[in-house]
């Protein structure tokens, strides 16, 4: 689950930058809440982010807690490339891991949120 500041936005980034789906949504006025879950397909096949949005709270620290969302994508060069095409903010250009051949990029969300591109590895 992560805290948004604005729940459209968030629900905006994650379809339209990462591709993702919008799932289902809930809206919870008597408990001051609404609520977006998205993926790239439903549970139990795919993991779901839910996305939290408290009633007139729209910035969150980010704490010491909390490192980041990691996603594989086939290629992550272009997975950048269609990021930055779609307003997305690439923080970390594809390349190895620092001490391994794994290509990775980070981007991050609206809310300051780091996501991890991790590119799979080909079946041989």
């Amino acid at each position: 689950m992560l805290r948004v500041g604005d729940l459209q936005r968030a629900i905006d980034f994650y379809t339209k930058v990462l591709g993702m789906e919008l799932l289902r949504t809930t809206d919870r006025p008597d408990q001051k809440y609404s609520l977006a879950f998205v993926g790239y397909g439903s549970n139990p096949g795919h993991a779901e982010i839910e996305l939290t949005y408290n009633y007139g709270v729209d910035k969150y620290e980010m704490g010491t807690a909390y490192g980041h969302i990691a996603i594989g994508v086939p290629d992550v060069y272009a997975a950048c490339e269609r990021i930055r095409t779609s307003g997305g903010n690439v923080t970390r250009e594809p390349g190895p891991v620092k001490g391994g051949s794994t290509v990775i990029a980070f981007v991050t969300d609206p809310d300051g949120y780091k996501i991890e591109l991790i590119q799979r590895e080909s079946a041989a």
